[in-house]
């Protein structure tokens, strides 16, 4: 670790930064100089992270630039109180920053093959996941719609034809011509039913 200059004492840093007040710039890199050491202290509670030290001592910088840019003495806050908090936030939005970064691409890495041989991530299996559980959603709404239809729209006549033509409520399915001969009509007759109350049906789901 680099040696730094020694902390200011109360009076000097008080008279610092009545001079960075009035715009003295000169000032200002002054109190940046001696408190380095403060910056120096806080990033070892980090050492555990696996950034460099020189990393989070350039970051911890920022933020110690930033408490001496931000800093109003007319509040009663020591200046180092107040960097080392800025110091911390400093670091700490960075290592979120980049752990937030690392779970997106986790996301975006191989996990295996379709059936096609095409490379899928674990972002696809859940969009994939959405995308089923959406359709799921939207064909339930679609066959509460379609019953709603049946039982308000067509007569007894047409409800037994679509029912058995279309194997509803757990029944077979059949053809028109077995429709017909169970009901003792024409099969033409069964076929203008069917269109019938398909475009009753059709009508009210719209």
């Amino acid at each position: 670790m680099k040696t730094f200059k020694k902390p200011l004492s109360t009076a000097k840093e008080r008279e610092y930064l009545e001079l960075l007040k009035a715009g003295d710039q000169t000032a200002r890199d002054i109190l940046i100089e001696h408190n380095m050491r403060l910056v120096a202290h806080i990033i070892k509670k980090y050492a555990f992270t696996d950034k460099e030290m020189d990393d989070l001592l350039s970051i911890g910088t920022i933020g110690l630039i930033k408490a001496v840019n931000t800093f109003n003495p007319d509040r009663g806050n020591k200046l180092s109180s107040y960097a080392a908090k800025c110091i911390d936030n400093e670091i700490l939005m960075l290592l979120r920053s980049e752990k937030k970064r690392s779970r997106e691409v986790s996301l975006y890495e191989p996990i295996g093959t379709d059936k096609e041989g095409n490379e899928i991530n674990l972002m696809d299996v859940i969009e994939m996941e959405e995308r089923e559980i959406s359709e799921m959603v939207a064909m339930k709404e679609d066959l509460k719609r379609l019953y709603e239809a049946y039982d308000t729209c067509l007569s007894d006549k047409e409800k037994k034809v679509i029912q058995y033509r279309y194997g509803l409520f757990g029944n077979d399915e059949y053809t028109q011509r077995e429709i017909a001969k169970a009901l003792g009509i024409s099969r033409s007759y069964v076929s203008r039913i069917e269109k019938g109350a398909l475009a009753k049906m059709r009508r009210y789901m719209q």
